[in-house]
């Protein structure tokens, strides 16, 4: 999980400047730190991961696909040369 920087103080000064009480200000910076604390934030890197597990994901799609199209047209040819032959 990403950690974020917080400056409490500076935090608290601008809200005491914008007319909050100081004791307000302490509370609203305490609720704040804590809802950040508690919040899963996906990095680069962890997105990077992700994009990494679905490529190779898709790949494996992508050859099964492959497979099962050769396998498809491999029995309709089957089919065809037995129907032609009877014929």
């Amino acid at each position: 999980m990403a950690t974020i920087t917080f400056d409490t103080h500076k935090f608290i000064n601008t809200l005491i400047e914008a007319g909050f009480e100081a004791k307000q200000a302490e509370a609203v910076s305490e609720a704040f730190k804590v809802a950040q604390s508690d919040t899963d934030i996906a990095t680069k890197r962890d997105l990077r991961e992700l994009e990494l597990r679905l490529d190779s994901k898709f790949l494996e799609l992508e050859n099964k696909l492959v497979k099962w199209g050769i396998g498809l047209a491999l029995g309709q040819v089957a089919v065809i040369a037995a129907l032609v032959k009877i014929l």
